[in-house]
């Protein structure tokens, strides 16, 4: 395949339903969201570009650097109900060959600087 990242986009049929959500969840992120993607935005704090609320395959995911195969997922109090589902998800991301890192709003919101050293190691390849 020329294009190995073609793989991980949504499908154009599955993309047509995904993207006004993707719109909303763009126009509308938590606070923790804003405040990493503020650091994120291409290349104000990392070397590495980041997209958000990126769609590969079926899923949004919050960030995600096409470089490093990374995707950064912030987990709100909803994800302690949702743990089991998250579990598959990043299953599945995983078995495409991308690394997850997640992160807690707490921990965006208050250890920035570990959350931004942690995402720029993941990127480097550590």
């Amino acid at each position: 395949m020329k294009n190995p990242e073609k793989r991980l986009q949504a499908p154009p049929s599955l993309w047509q339903s995904l993207r006004p959500l993707v719109r909303e969840k763009r126009g509308k992120p938590t606070v923790a969201e804003e405040q990493l993607w503020q650091a994120l935005r291409p290349r104000r704090t990392t070397r590495f570009k980041f997209r958000r609320q990126h769609a590969i395959d079926r899923f949004i995911v919050d960030f995600y650097c096409v470089r490093a195969r990374l995707v950064v997922e912030v987990d709100g109090p909803i994800y302690q109900r949702s743990r089991e589902a998250d579990a598959e998800r990043q299953a599945h991301l995983e078995s495409l060959g991308v690394k997850v890192l997640r992160f807690t709003n707490d921990q965006v919101l208050g250890e920035m600087p570990m959350v931004m050293a942690l995402i720029e190691e993941a990127c480097a390849g550590g």
